[in-house]
This record gives C-alpha cells, sequence and structure tokens, in this order.
C-alpha cells in the first residue's frame, strides 16, 4: 500500500485511529452488555463512554506497546489512562485478544466491501454505457489475435459488464460471509463471558454472531473474501489487455484518452502508450498476491496460533487499497476510451474479404457439397489472399468449383457485414434485459 495507488477513504479505514476507535467501541459495547447481565457495575460501563469524544494518542500507544510487546494491552491501559484505573478495571472483562482484533478486521473488510461494491457499481455503469454506444459498430473479432469474423466493440463491453456483475455478486456474498464478530473468550467456550455480550456488540457493530470460533473466527471466511478480490483483480486485467492490444500502433482501434500536456516517452516524443491499462495489468497481480497466503492461513493450530497475523495486517490493506485504486482507475479507462470506427473498418478489409470464409464454406455445403471438399476450395482461394495479395470474393468468382455450386449473387450475398450482427440485440437482452 502506496500513496501512488491509494485513495484517501479506503485507506482511512485500516488507519490505526480507525482501527484503535474500532478496538474501543466493542469494549464499550461489551461494558454495556456485561452491566445489562449484572457482571460488571452499570457505572463502570458508563463512565468507558467517557472516551467516545476522545483521539487516542497512537504514539503513546506505541509508546507502551514498546514495553508491554502486545499491542491490546497497550491499547487497554492507555484507555485506563483516560477514564482512569479504577473505571476501567472491568474492561475486557472475560474478553480475549482475538475478540478484539478479529472482530475489528472483519468490521474494516466489511467497510472495505462496501466501498469496492459502490466502485463496481461504477464501472458498470460506465461498461453498460460504452456497450450500448458501441452496439452496433462493427469491428474484428480476434481469437489467438488472428482475423476471424465480424462482431461488434459493444459485445466485449457487454461480455466485460457480464463478467463484472458476476465478480459484484461474488463480492457481496464474501461481504455476507466474513460480516461476523466473536466475543466468545479464550479457546473460544464462553466460559468468561456469556455469549449475550456478543450478540450485543454484534448487533451494535451490523455483524452476525460467529457460529462456532475457537479462540478466532475461522479463516475460511477471509480466505474467500480475498480469493473474491483476486477474481476481480482478474476481471479487470481482462479488460486492461483487450484495450492495451486496441491501441497497439498497427491496430489502433481505441486509446486511453491523452490529455494535454501528457508525455508518453522521455525518448520518442510521438509515443502515446496505454500506460493506464498497463498499470492496471500490474496492479491486478498485487491483488493476486494476497490470495495463497489468505487461503494458507485456514489451517491454525488447534484453537489458534498467530501464523495468519502478520500476514492479514498486510494484505487486508494491501488488496482492498489496491483493488479500490484500480478499479477507479479502470472506470476513468472506460468512461474516456477514445474509439476509432474507421480503423475498425479498416483492418476488417485488409485482407480482402477473407473474414467471410465461414459463410462461404457453410454455403457450399448446404450446396451438396461435402464438408472436406467445401473446406478444400475455400481455404484454396483463402490462401491466394494470405500469400498472393488477391481479392477473396474475386478469386472465388473465378473458381469453377466454386460457382458450380453457388452463383454470382449467392458467392456476392455471403460478404454482408449486416449478416454477422443480427443477434447482438438478443445478446444485448441477454445481458442488460430490456
Amino acid at each position: 500500500m502506496i500513496p501512488r495507488y491509494s485513495r484517501p477513504e479506503m485507506t482511512a479505514i485500516w488507519s490505526p485511529e480507525t482501527k484503535f476507535r474500532i478496538w474501543y467501541e466493542i469494549e464499550a459495547h461489551a461494558c454495556d452488555a456485561q452491566a445489562a447481565l449484572g457482571v460488571i457495575p452499570k457505572d463502570n460501563a458508563e463512565a468507558v463512554w467517557k472516551a467516545a469524544e476522545v483521539d487516542f494518542d497512537v504514539a503513546r500507544i506505541d509508546e507502551i506497546e514498546a514495553v508491554t510487546k502486545h499491542d491490546v494491552i497497550a491499547f487497554l491501559t492507555h484507555l485506563a489512562e483516560i477514564i482512569g484505573n479504577d473505571q476501567a478495571r472491568f474492561v475486557h472483562q472475560g474478553m480475549t485478544s482475538s475478540d478484539v482484533l478479529d472482530t475489528t478486521l472483519n468490521i474494516q473488510l466489511v467497510r472495505a466491501a462496501d466501498i469496492l461494491l459502490a466502485d463496481m457499481d461504477a464501472l458498470l455503469a460506465a461498461l453498460k454505457r460504452r456497450a450500448l454506444e458501441h452496439k452496433d459498430t462493427v469491428r474484428l473479432g480476434r481469437p489467438h489475435g488472428i482475423h476471424a469474423k465480424p462482431t461488434t466493440l459493444g459485445l466485449p463491453c457487454a461480455r466485460f459488464h457480464a463478467e463484472m456483475d458476476r465478480n459484484r455478486t461474488r463480492l457481496a456474498t464474501a461481504r455476507e460471509e466474513v460480516a461476523t464478530g466473536a466475543i466468545s473468550g479464550a479457546v473460544g467456550t464462553f466460559a468468561n463471558i456469556d455469549p449475550a455480550v456478543e450478540e450485543h456488540v454484534c448487533a451494535k457493530l451490523g455483524l452476525k454472531p460467529e457460529p462456532i470460533s475457537t479462540q478466532v473466527i475461522p479463516r475460511d471466511r477471509h480466505a474467500a473474501f480475498f480469493a473474491t478480490l483476486g477474481v476481480i483483480a482478474s476481471s479487470i486485467e481482462n479488460v486492461a489487455i483487450e484495450i492495451r492490444h486496441m491501441q497497439r500502433t498497427e491496430v489502433l482501434e481505441a486509446e486511453e484518452f491523452f490529455s494535454k500536456g501528457q508525455k508518453g516517452s522521455s525518448a520518442m516524443p510521438h509515443k502515446r502508450n496505454p500506460v493506464l491499462t498497463e498499470n492496471l495489468t500490474g496492479l491486478a497481480r498485487l491483488v493476486r498476491m494476497a490470495v495463497i497466503p489468505a487461503m494458507e492461513n485456514v489451517a491454525l493450530w488447534h484453537e489458534r496460533d498467530i501464523s495468519h497475523s502478520s500476514v492479514e495486517r498486510g494484505i487486508g490493506p494491501d488488496a482492498t487499497v489496491t483493488l479500490d485504486f484500480a478499479l477507479n482507475r479502470l472506470t476513468g479507462v472506460v468512461d474516456k476510451l477514445v474509439i476509432y470506427p474507421e480503423n475498425m473498418l479498416a483492418n476488417m478489409n485488409k485482407f480482402r474479404g477473407l473474414v467471410m470464409s465461414q459463410r462461404v464454406l457453410l454455403a457450399l455445403t448446404q450446396a451438396g457439397v461435402s464438408r472436406e471438399d467445401a473446406y478444400r476450395l475455400v481455404q484454396r482461394n483463402a490462401m491466394k489472399v494470405w500469400e498472393e495479395g488477391k481479392d477473396f470474393k474475386t478469386e472465388l468468382l473465378a473458381d469453377p468449383e466454386v460457382t458450380a455450386a453457388l452463383s454470382p449473387a449467392e458467392i456476392e450475398e455471403k460478404f454482408d457485414l449486416g449478416y454477422h450482427t443480427k443477434h447482438v440485440d438478443t445478446i444485448f437482452k441477454r445481458v442488460f434485459g430490456d
């Protein structure tokens, strides 16, 4: 997590100030629940809330931790300095550190997910707008990077929309799964704290009680969360790669917006490089780095160890902050992408009709020619285009074996571009509805 690839709303979730504020709210709500059960005096619970308007001193907590070598104890000591040792003596009653740490982490992940969901909504809106705008803008399909058949620019935009919409559903599910809290005490047995305390704290903080915790919340929840972030990152790269290919000089069917005063190269003033989408490819790799460690965190010793802790302190902020930045950047790229329909048509005609070969093949088989012979006839004429620069339709019309099966008018009809886009509306209805 570095400032270059960070946005303030997401980074604020992971700041020490936010973390300590959540720790405090967990402890204060737990005290309220304990007081309601008669476990601690009501006055002591009320006294904890005196710190609600206080900004916790991060430097002071760090100073205490340098001695205690324990972050939660350092925080509790600082809280006692604020509200008084006598008033603070029932804070953390029956709890263990993981009750605070794990519940806080899940709150942070939920808040991060809410930002990411909003990011995805913005990206979906941009993809839909560009899809509808270019629903009928004809371009080449390029499986393997090779000219294949006509399609439209709107179709990949719609495809990316459908993919991101699935990702949004995945993220909403991951958010729900990680939105649990645990206030169950050492080894998760509730021996020294009533389950009602957990229920109260979770209700106050927008979580569900973890059905069964050990000393920690089960890490399969977190593994699923970070795996979802990894899938979203891969989808970002999927869009970015498409744009990078379209911007290649030999293709130039679209390019990233190049602003006034922008420079593409320190050595070559003519350059306009796809720097944003190349950056997105790299950022996707960073997000995916979190997936395997998150999965390895699932297996812990007995009721707990802390092998997961150092991992989560890194991947929690890094993955969410980076993905937030990447989604926002991709939305801007899609929204301002410069499209060149005339270049799409020029590329379509570069090999003089070859992209219509399948229609001719099918027409020959329908006219009674065997598939093997039909393929041979079409390929024979297609290779003349590849190797000699001939015109495909002209060669077909001059081939007596082809014209024995198809009339000139039938051959001519096979070169109609509109034939290839006749079901685009059907596909769009599947993606966007009516």
